[in-house]
């Protein structure tokens, strides 16, 4: 009986044992997107300035739910990377921050499937720590004693910034006008510029080194950020895998714990 009750108690651990390693996934097997296809490899993403916090956390997050890829970053203004994925450049996936820039590689040919809204963004002013100027208002900011630095028209933070302007009739006596929020950002934060105008995540990611000065003109223009996989990726599986990551409920989540609203 003793020997039976043994060999018993072995074959029920080999079974556990057995049913174990079914339940974990094969190495060898491989990862594989919502559609069924593979995952894996190198993507680069192009993706608007504004998002280089929350993309790169994302990128790190979606690498290690998908062992095997890489994604790589390319941050500018929107413009500027629409500008070089229309001349050419190579790149699996497009995040852009407002539709305009998306729309012109739509209609290059250049986009797979239907771009995605995934998140929203709109403006706020930031000063030098303290606030020195004393600024409470958009208005404030067409004094020209006030060094006032925004994006450029051609780039989305510059768009909102023209059609707060031309919505409440006032226009900022800009001293210079930057190819990326970030730019304006840095101007601010380094001391060359006394406020600038710049997306509420943007602020909130500077925290102690800028002040920041909500003001109820910025609901005029919201920005909309589309993410759309490219028609000439080399790796689209992925490329799809990661757009679909971004609008996901993660996505949501970094992004809305950056301050980033809902499209």
């Amino acid at each position: 009986m003793k020997t039976m009750r043994s060999a018993s108690a072995v074959l029920v651990a080999a079974t556990l044992m057995l049913v174990g390693c079914s339940s974990q996934s094969d190495p060898g097997t491989p990862d594989v997107a919502s559609d069924g296809n593979a995952v894996g490899g190198e993507i680069t993403v192009f993706a608007a300035a504004s998002l280089r916090a929350t993309f790169t956390d994302l990128g790190a997050r979606f690498e290690a739910e998908h062992p095997g890829t890489s994604v790589e970053f390319s941050f500018a203004g929107s413009s500027d990377l629409a500008a070089q994925l229309i001349s050419g450049a190579p790149a699996d996936v497009f995040a852009s921050a407002d539709t305009k820039n998306m729309t012109e590689t739509v209609d290059e040919g250049l986009v797979a499937g239907e771009p995605v809204d995934f998140a929203s963004n709109t403006l706020t002013v930031v000063t030098a720590p303290g606030n020195p100027f004393g600024i409470t208002s958009f208005a404030d900011l067409t004094n020209p004693d006030v060094l006032t630095v925004i994006c450029a028209p051609q780039v989305p933070c510059g768009a909102a910034t023209a059609t707060i302007e031309s919505a409440t009739g006032r226009t900022i006596p800009a001293v210079s006008e930057e190819s990326s929020v970030t730019d304006v950002l840095g101007k601010v934060t380094s001391g060359q510029a006394d406020a600038g105008l710049v997306y509420v995540t943007d602020a909130s990611g500077a925290g102690a080194a800028v002040t920041t000065v909500p003001f109820e003109e910025s609901s005029e223009a919201v920005n909309i950020y589309p993410i759309a996989t490219l028609s000439g990726s080399g790796n689209p599986d992925t490329a799809r895998a990661f757009t679909e990551f971004v609008a996901g409920p993660v996505g949501r989540d970094v992004l809305g714990r950056a301050g980033f609203a809902a499209p």
